[in-house]
Formats: structure tokens, C-alpha cells, sequence
């Protein structure tokens, strides 16, 4: 039995399929307000052969940190994937990160260790990955005093993922880039679609790697068939800069893009401006110190590691673009914003 936290998320529900689809038995983490319709939507928008897997996954409720829910759920489970994480740059959420995102991973390293499990699979990120020089890659070390929040709560996650490798647990890192995939318009990457509809101004002026959901669930398997065990691995198809990817996203769309960049002053002012907004009207943050920052930043990353121990083929981004905008509801309407 194979189980998997996050299987509402981007990555867990696409995981959530591709193990269906082989033929395992599965069961998922999901939290009482998680919309367990949406997953449900995903899988109908694959195809009726895809959507009659739904009804196989055992969905256990529960919590990274309710020991009694996760005991329960780790009955005869012999494989993980811990995909479950907050995904926050507000300085203010920095307890709730190491809570779910640290101290959680903890809970799951220690489970699997007392119940025996064979092996975890852990999604990290590259935002992990630290260091000034192109291309990072994994070996370059990572600076607390260079990153935000969400970074150090995931880095501390790695090394719980670590501690339970060197306590003789089979363990597998990747750390993709911006991952791009269909069903979750109004999060994550998500946004970037949603957004571009609407009708998005300006881009970004720095730039980060992306790849495709498909890649990631894919990329776990071959990793492990490979004996890769023990080690972590940057997943990026293409270094691009966001006004690039936002370009493809308004062609596939076929809705105008921006035409402007935004400069890095006007960032500088914006996440001020947004904190000031904020806090007079105590409505939740859209722009952070921290995502203007990295949005500002020329990042580049090698995936030459897992391309050399497993041969991996990456689609390319404007593959994936396109095959995201094939589920897009406005796209598969017929329609334009």
C-alpha cells in the first residue's frame, strides 16, 4: 500500500493518478477543509478511464501533526510520498511553515522508520537550493542569512528526510523548479494562468526554473528504478525568464500578454505599497518583501544530475504550457478574457 500527503495538491493528485493508472493500491492524507471535489474534477478532465479511478483512493482525514490520524493511516503502508507543505513568503507565517512544513516532514520520517516503511519519496524545491553562481546545482550550499521563510522551513524538512536515510530508510529528494500543471487555477503556478486571462500588464523582470507536474510524478519512479536512493535531484525542463513564460502562456490562451517589465524599483515600491494596503484594511498580503525579491532575481538551474544517472527527458515548457491551456476553463470554453 502506497500512501501519499498533499494528494489535494498539484503534485499528490497527479501522483494520485499516475499510481492509479499502474495499478497500485493508495491511500491519501486529506485535511477536513480540503476540497476533495476538486481532485475529483481533475481526474474527469482526463477522461472517463482516469475518472473511474477516483473512487480506488482510500482517502484517510487527518494532519501532518495529529499523530493519532497519521499512526492510523500508516497501517500496512509500505511506500510514501510526502507532497503536503504550506507554501508562504510571509514573514508572519514563519511558525505555521516550521509547523507543517518541519515539523510535520518530522512526524513522517519518524512513522517510517517505527513502522517499517521501505521507502519516502520527498517533493522539496529548488528554493533549497542556494548559492550566487549559474547554473546552481545540488552540491552548491544554501545560506540561512540568503533566503526567506518557506525556504528555511523546507530545508529544514530535507534534513529530516536525511536523518531518516542515514537511520537505514530508503529516501528520494527532488527539488523541481515552478511546477506547471492543470486543475488548481487560483494557486500556485496556477495563478499564472488565471492571471494572464484576465488580462496581466506587466511581467517580472527576473527569471527561475520551471517544469512540467508530469515530469515530477514521472521523475520519482525513475529515480528509484535507478537506485538513486538517498540523494536529492533538481528537476527543471527550461531556464526561462517569467516574461518569457508568461508570453507562451498568453498565446496559448490566445489572449494579449503584457507589454511592460516591471523594473526592480517598482517592485521595491509595490510590496511596500501592498504592506501598507495590509495593514489598513487587515485583508491578507498579495505582494511580499520575499516574492518581490525573488521575483526580481536571474536564477538558473542544472538538472544535469538526474539527466546523467537516469537519462531523463524533460518537455519542454512550451509543451507544457500547452497541455495545461487543453484543461484551462476558459480555453476549453471556447472562450477569451
Amino acid at each position: 500500500m502506497i500512501f501519499i500527503t498533499g494528494g489535494t495538491g498539484l503534485v499528490g493528485s497527479h501522483l494520485l493518478i499516475r499510481l492509479l493508472h499502474s495499478g497500485q493500491s493508495v491511500k491519501a492524507l486529506y485535511r477536513p477543509e480540503s476540497d476533495l471535489n476538486k481532485v475529483s474534477a481533475l481526474f474527469e478532465s482526463y477522461g472517463p478511464q482516469t475518472s473511474a479511478l477516483f473512487p480506488r483512493i482510500q482517502w484517510v482525514e487527518g494532519d501532518l501533526n495529529d499523530l493519532p490520524s497519521l499512526i492510523q493511516a500508516f497501517e500496512e503502508v509500505t511506500e510514501v510520498y510526502h507532497c503536503a507543505a504550506l507554501i508562504s513568503f510571509k514573514p508572519k507565517d514563519r511558525e505555521l511553515l516550521r509547523q507543517i512544513n518541519h515539523t510535520g516532514t518530522q512526524n513522517i520520517v519518524n512513522l517510517c522508520l517505527e513502522k517499517a516503511v521501505k521507502r519516502l519519496y520527498y517533493c522539496s524545491s529548488i528554493a533549497t537550493i542556494g548559492g550566487i553562481k549559474s547554473p546552481l546545482t545540488e552540491n552548491d550550499l544554501w545560506d540561512f542569512a540568503d533566503s526567506n521563510v518557506y525556504a528555511t522551513s523546507k530545508y529544514l524538512a530535507e534534513m529530516e528526510v536525511w536523518r531518516g536515510g542515514q537511520e537505514g530508510l530508503e529516501t528520494v529528494i527532488v527539488n523541481p523548479g515552478v511546477i506547471f500543471g492543470p486543475g488548481f487555477w487560483n494557486q500556485g503556478s496556477g495563478q499564472f494562468f488565471t492571471k494572464v486571462a484576465s488580462g496581466l500588464k506587466y511581467a517580472p523582470p527576473g527569471s527561475t526554473g520551471f517544469v512540467g507536474v508530469w515530469d515530477v510524478v514521472r521523475a520519482f519512479e525513475v529515480i528509484a528504478d535507478n537506485q538513486g536512493f538517498n540523494q536529492r535531484f533538481i528537476l527543471v525542463a527550461e531556464n526561462l525568464k517569467y516574461s518569457e513564460v508568461i508570453s507562451q502562456i498568453a498565446d496559448v490562451l490566445k489572449v494579449p500578454g503584457p507589454k511592460k517589465k516591471l523594473k526592480h524599483w517598482q517592485l521595491e515600491w509595490l510590496w511596500r505599497l501592498d504592506w501598507f494596503r495590509a495593514t489598513l484594511t487587515r485583508n491578507p498580503r498579495k505582494l511580499s518583501r520575499a516574492t518581490a525579491r525573488n521575483l526580481r532575481k536571474p536564477r538558473a538551474y542544472s538538472s544535469e544530475k538526474v539527466k546523467g544517472l537516469t537519462g531523463f527527458r524533460f518537455q519542454s515548457i512550451g509543451d507544457v504550457l500547452r497541455r495545461c491551456g487543453e484543461h484551462f476553463p476558459q480555453k476549453r470554453a471556447g472562450t477569451q478574457s
